[in-house]
């Protein structure tokens, strides 16, 4: 390569990533010094919702024009050909899109003509499901070339639109606005969340596209771990990698499938295991059948149902709140009035005393556990008393039902009891917190930095937290082998980069609208249920409390009104709800539930896949390309693809606690694995194949060693006791030290090792 161009190409990606750095980490570390206000929003939040995450799109869009106006490419295809593809495309996707908003309008018509829902519901789901599936049958392949990499030629738009149904799982979905209502905006000092997960989840695609998925593409590989093959030769760099694609991706595959049983369970009334098996057909059908190829159109059509599901709803409640259905562009004016209405329930004497019975319940929490099996002995013999009492005065039997029920619920043994009012203690405790625990939507991290030593702590530990999930977050993005092998599907490295930023401006559409949702849901709960008559609560509120996961409401302090402490709403329900907080048809609840479905059902098709070839063709064929042995190494992907799926449904019919944890600390599993090795493969000539394996192994072995010392989960697995943090950070964000580890053993190891042969560094992909 001249080295002129090498310069220039330099100074682009330098220039970019500082704008990158800057409106990511920069405005986030000084978010609560940034004064005034944009518009109605604070500033600070405007750029962790809308502003950082518009900058993001725009640095991938200028690195996609700049780099393919100095590219020069040979197409593989005949142009006219090819554009006769496209234009067909094109149609079909419109007639599709045209067919299914007549499918809703149907649908709502239907209901008010008097459809049951029980119908509505049935109808709706079994259509989609049944649409995934024909694309499975009518893209089914045993062509390697097809089934690894749909061959080569999906146009960068479709593959954007498959990459952010890949990308936007029933996490993003369904929960994502929902930790923006309780999170705020960084959520509490040891927990981070918030918009943590917005900028994170969008700013690693400017990664994405500046360091990784056109040099993956320029060398025509099918997996991930055929980067290390190529790159760096030999065995174990290549198993190291596959095996790390099994581990990122199983737990993360496990909670899609979790999430599947959960939303088909509750929408057609099926038992949770049949919901698993009944969607997990659906994903089969897809990957089993047509591997890639089917999986690429499957997630387009996924990605039109995801993003009408999430628009809908918070484009209306956007019109009712505010007149305008472009909720991004509205809600500022609502934060004005939430942060209004939690500085008035910081003082409101009503307020005030569901908390301090909130506080009463902990010491008394506290006090039962000082000794577990005298204060279960003395409830259970307190409850015996009053039935002898209730029994020898002949009370009404409502009364004596009650008190057996409440003697028939207490905790078998000494052990249940110390989880249950463990579980209790850490409940009341939050709930005894002003606003329920809940941190104020607009403050950017917990603490104060101008307060006394405590407070100032607790301001830098949360934003050290903050800025640790956000850069997991973006580095995993980079790293996540299920979503950089969709850019391998494009006809060529300039359309990669297009598809890359046409991924960024899909997912966008439901990024910029999450912290929308939660904010409009939060003054819709704020300004019209607190206050309200327990008898006359919408009923919305009886149907969604029925699961007191999603939604919990009790008349604490005794006075008939509800306040804002006596009100829980579970992470799910933000969304799933939100037709009904909204007043819309039931037809747009069922389009929430199937959106769900599509998110969770996208991301199973693309995570078996990438768990499938790593097993067949990385572990057990190792790359092998012998034209011969392509049939045979389809068919073994398919096999793994199947014995996967089957091992995953059964670890999410266990519904294993703490999953969400694990999922998101694949992330930092991911980063930790892949990133430092291949980046510093793709940029550094030097780095050798002694420093890829022992970056990989020191980067991921931190990682892994510090969630296991501080995960309460794997904690409790390991038989450990005690945390062993970190300068406070989470075990959620232990990526943040294994990718520096990795960067730093991988160079060392690299330059203390002799030189891989010329053979091996002449296939390192070029800078472009």
């Amino acid at each position: 390569m001249p080295e002129t161009t090498t310069r220039r190409n330099w100074r682009l990606h330098a220039s970019l990533l500082a704008l990158w750095f800057v409106f990511s980490f920069g405005v986030t570390f000084f978010a609560r010094d940034l004064p005034g206000n944009f518009f109605s929003w604070p500033i600070a939040y405007w750029f962790a919702a809308q502003g950082s995450l518009l900058i993001f799109i725009g640095i991938v869009v200028a690195f996609a024009i700049i780099a393919n106006r100095r590219s020069a490419e040979a197409f593989l295809f005949d142009a006219t050909e090819y554009g006769q593809y496209t234009t067909s495309l094109h149609k079909r996707f419109a007639t599709f899109v045209v067919g299914l908003l007549f499918f809703l309008v149907a649908l709502a018509l239907a209901e008010q003509w008097g459809l049951p829902k029980a119908w509505v519901a049935g109808i709706f789901l079994s259509v989609t499901l049944v649409l995934y599936a024909v694309i499975g049958v009518f893209a089914r392949t045993a062509d390697a070339n097809e089934y690894y990499v749909a061959g080569r030629r999906i146009p960068g738009v479709y593959n954007g639109m498959a990459t952010a149904a890949d990308w936007m799982s029933a996490a993003s979905f369904i929960s994502l606005a929902g930790g923006l209502y309780s999170q705020g905006f960084s959520g509490s000092g040891t927990q981070p969340g918030g918009l943590a997960y917005v900028l994170g989840w969008t700013g690693g695609f400017c990664l994405v596209a500046l360091l990784v998925a056109p040099y993956l593409r320029s060398m025509n590989i099918y997996t991930v771990p055929d980067f290390f093959r190529v790159r760096f030769g030999g065995h174990w760099p290549r198993r190291i990698a596959a095996w790390s694609a099994v581990l990122c991706s199983f737990t993360y595959v496990v909670a899609q499938l979790y999430g599947v049983g959960l939303i088909t369970s509750r929408l057609t009334g099926v038992h949770f295991e049949i919901g698993i098996l009944l969607a997990l057909g659906g994903v089969l059908v897809c990957s089993f059948l047509g591997g890639m190829r089917a999986v690429t159109w499957t997630q387009v059509t996924q990605y039109v149902v995801i993003i009408l599901a999430f628009l809908i709803p918070v484009s209306w409640l956007s019109y009712q709140q505010t007149g305008n259905p472009f909720a991004p562009f509205a809600y500022g004016q609502q934060l004005v009035k939430i942060t209004d209405l939690e500085a008035s329930f910081a003082v409101s004497p009503q307020e005030q005393e569901v908390i301090a019975i909130y506080a009463r319940r902990v010491e008394e929490f506290r006090r039962k556990l000082l000794d577990v099996e005298a204060s279960l002995a003395e409830e259970r013999e307190e409850l015996r008393r009053q039935l002898r009492i209730l029994g020898d005065s002949k009370a009404p039997d409502a009364l004596v039902q009650a008190t057996r029920k409440s003697l028939a619920a207490l905790p078998k043994d000494a052990v249940a009891a110390r989880e249950l009012w463990t579980r209790g203690l850490a409940e009341n405790t939050e709930r005894a917190r002003a606003l329920g625990g809940m941190a104020p939507q607009t403050r950017a991290f917990a603490g104060n930095p101008d307060g006394n030593a405590d407070e100032q702590a607790e301001f830098n530990t949360s934003r050290a937290n903050f800025l640790a999930l956000m850069f997991c977050l973006m580095v995993g993005t980079a790293g996540l082998p299920h979503l950089l092998t969709r850019f391998y599907t494009t006809p060529g490295v300039i359309q990669t980069r297009r598809s890359v930023a046409w991924s960024l401006v899909f997912i966008a559409l439901l990024y910029l609208s999450a912290p929308a949702l939660a904010v409009l849901v939060k003054y819709e709960v704020m300004a019209h249920l607190v206050g309200q008559s327990f008898d006359a609560l919408p009923g919305w509120m009886l149907q969604w409390s029925k699961d007191p996961n999603l939604l919990s409401f009790s008349d604490v302090n005794s006075d008939g009104v509800l306040q804002f402490a006596e009100l829980r709403l579970g992470a799910d329900l933000i969304m799933l709800a939100s037709p009904d907080i909204g007043g819309l048809p039931y037809v747009v609840s069922v389009l929430v539930a199937a959106g769900g479905l599509a998110a969770a059902l996208s991301t199973a098709d693309g995570l078996l896949l990438t768990i499938g070839n790593a097993l067949a063709h990385d572990v057990y064929f190792e790359g092998n390309s012998n034209k011969a042995e392509a049939m045979r190494r389809v068919m073994l992907s398919k096999f793994a693809l199947l014995v996967v799926a089957l091992m995953a449904a059964y670890a999410a019919a266990q519904r294993p606690a703490g999953i969400l944890y694990l999922v998101s600390a694949s992330f930092s599993l991911a980063g930790a694995a892949f990133v430092p090795a291949m980046v510093l493969g793709i940029f550094w000539k030097r780095m050798t194949r002694s420093g890829a394996v022992a970056g990989m192994l020191a980067g991921l072995g931190t990682t892994v060693v510090y969630m296991v010392l501080n995960f309460p989960v794997l904690r409790q697995w390991f038989g450990l006791s005690g945390e062993h943090l970190w300068f406070g950070i989470q075990p959620v964000s232990a990526g943040v030290f294994g990718v520096p580890v990795g960067v730093l053993v991988a160079v060392v190891v690299s330059l203390l090792s002799s030189p891989d042969s010329p053979d091996d560094r002449d296939l390192a992909p070029p800078l472009g």
